[in-house]
């Protein structure tokens, strides 16, 4: 059985190589908060307005997630030990063909394989936070990555380290918007069911793996996993979500109110997400 671990896990589950990243998430817990109180001893005004036009309704499955009155920068958080971006290894962002919307197949001199599992597309709106989340950003870049149904990240974990699917790059249009074709990722031990996603300032900047504006992950919705763990191939989800919960996460637990998805479908029909990222 694959063992895979982002962040933060039971201490005797814990890979030597992933203490790091588990230890410094309360210290990155601490530098949000002083970096917030910093804002209000300096007298800056709260910011208001961080919705996009088509995110802007949340529907049951994340009731409240995309209505905040406020514009609130999306929570930096951890990369985890697969991001695929020079930091931790091999590059993807490098290659030739990396940037693309649909990323359920590898590209390249890979493997060549097809992740499977139920439908994901999901688009992620950026928007500039001095602007109080009222301006697009437009021309900005986001690179993508998740777990596969059986919680496996390509390039690492073993089984498909030769494939890189559930990755990808995307230039924002004119309404700061990037869309991704993907399937849904499985719930692997320890962690909250995630996308990872890191905004640049460019698509220049994202293919060279410079200057990366905002790193952070996307939330998904209880009732919606619960619905998806009950097909086949994600059964092993199904006991690890148990497990877990939202004020539970590693990563989520300090507020993720700017993280967590609205979306909508169904299993047969495949899902859409949309997250609305303020940088």
């Amino acid at each position: 059985m694959r063992r895979h671990h982002d962040d933060e896990v039971p201490e005797d589950e814990i890979h030597e190589h992933d203490r790091g990243l588990s230890y410094d998430l309360p210290v990155l817990a601490r530098r949000r908060m002083i970096r917030l109180m910093a804002g209000v001893g300096a007298g800056l005004v709260p910011l208001v307005g961080c919705t996009a036009d088509d995110t802007s309704t949340p529907s049951a499955s994340a009731a409240g997630s995309a209505s905040s009155a406020e514009c609130v920068t999306v929570p930096e958080e951890t990369a985890g030990p697969y991001p695929g971006d020079g930091s931790n290894g091999v590059n993807v962002l490098k290659e030739s063909g990396v940037v693309r919307g649909d990323i359920t197949r590898s590209f390249g001199d890979s493997a060549g394989g097809t992740a499977e599992g139920v439908p994901l597309t999901f688009t992620l709106t950026v928007v500039d936070a001095a602007s109080g989340c009222g301006a697009p950003k437009r021309g900005a870049a986001v690179y993508v990555w998740h777990c596969d149904r059986e919680g496996g990240y390509s390039l690492y974990t073993e089984g498909v380290a030769d494939e890189n699917y559930l990755r990808g790059v995307q230039e924002t249009d004119e309404r700061g918007q990037v869309t991704f074709t993907s399937v849904f990722p499985g719930c692997y031990p320890g962690r909250w069911p995630h996308i990872h996603f890191e905004v640049y300032g460019s698509l220049a900047d994202a293919t060279t793996a410079t200057a990366i504006t905002s790193t952070s992950q996307l939330a998904l919705p209880k009732d919606v996993c619960d619905r998806v763990y009950a097909t086949e191939g994600y059964e092993s989800s199904v006991d690890n979500l148990g497990r877990l919960s939202l004020e539970s996460d590693s990563v989520f637990r300090d507020g993720h109110d700017q993280q967590l998805a609205v979306v909508k479908g169904s299993v047969a029909e495949g899902y859409t997400a949309t997250l609305t990222i303020a940088v």
